[in-house]
C-alpha cells in the first residue's frame, strides 16, 4: 500500500511540473537601448566561413569622431556598424576586424578607418576561441553623398580557406 502511494504522488508532482519550453533553449540577453543616431538592423545572422555575423546597428552621417584621447575629423562621413561575430568552429580562428568592407549604392568600398578604430578603441585582430562571441564597432570613413548599403564580411581564415578570400555581403536593411 506505502508503495502504491508514493507511485501516485511521484506521478502526481510529475505532472505538477513545468514542461520544458519548444524548440532549442536560449540565453536570455537583455534588450539595450540604441545609441544617438543609430538605426537598430534586423538583419538575421549570416556565416562567412566558421564566423557568424550580427549586423546591430547603424549611424551615418557623423562629421567627427570623439575618443578619449582624440577628435578626428571625417575627410567624408563616419559610418558606425555595430557587429557581434562568433566563431562556431571546434577550433580558433583569427579574426581580422580590417579585413572587413563597407559597401555603397554606388558601388564603392571602404576598409575600416584606422584613425577611427584607434581613437574609439576598437579590435584590429582578435583570436576567436571556439564559441566566443564579440561585440563591437566597425568604423568607416566614407565618401560624404556614399550610402552604406552591405557589409562585405570575411570570417578569417579556415582549413578550406587559409587565405580568407571568400566573403558574403550582408545587406544594411533596417527591417523598416
Amino acid at each position: 500500500m506505502a508503495c502504491l502511494l508514493l507511485a501516485a504522488l511521484f506521478v502526481l508532482l510529475a505532472a505538477c511540473a513545468p514542461s520544458p519550453p519548444a524548440g532549442p533553449l536560449s540565453y536570455d540577453l537583455p534588450a539595450r537601448p540604441v545609441r544617438d543616431g543609430e538605426a537598430p538592423l534586423h538583419v538575421p545572422p549570416t556565416m562567412s566561413g566558421d564566423t557568424q555575423f550580427e549586423l546591430m546597428g547603424l549611424t551615418a552621417g557623423m562629421t567627427t569622431v570623439i575618443g578619449s584621447h582624440a577628435d578626428w575629423p571625417a575627410k567624408g562621413q563616419f559610418v558606425r556598424l555595430r557587429v557581434a561575430v562568433t566563431n562556431t568552429a571546434r577550433t580558433t580562428a583569427l579574426f581580422d576586424a580590417r579585413h572587413q568592407v563597407l559597401v555603397a549604392s554606388d558601388g564603392s568600398t571602404s576598409h575600416p578607418s584606422e584613425d577611427a578604430m584607434l581613437i574609439k578603441r576598437q579590435p584590429a585582430n582578435v583570436d576567436l576561441g571556439s564559441s566566443v562571441r564579440l561585440e563591437f564597432d566597425l568604423w568607416f570613413d566614407i565618401p560624404k553623398e556614399a550610402h552604406p548599403t552591405a557589409l562585405r564580411a570575411f570570417g578569417g581564415g579556415t582549413l578550406t580557406d587559409l587565405a580568407d578570400d571568400h566573403s558574403v555581403d550582408i545587406p544594411l536593411s533596417t527591417g523598416a
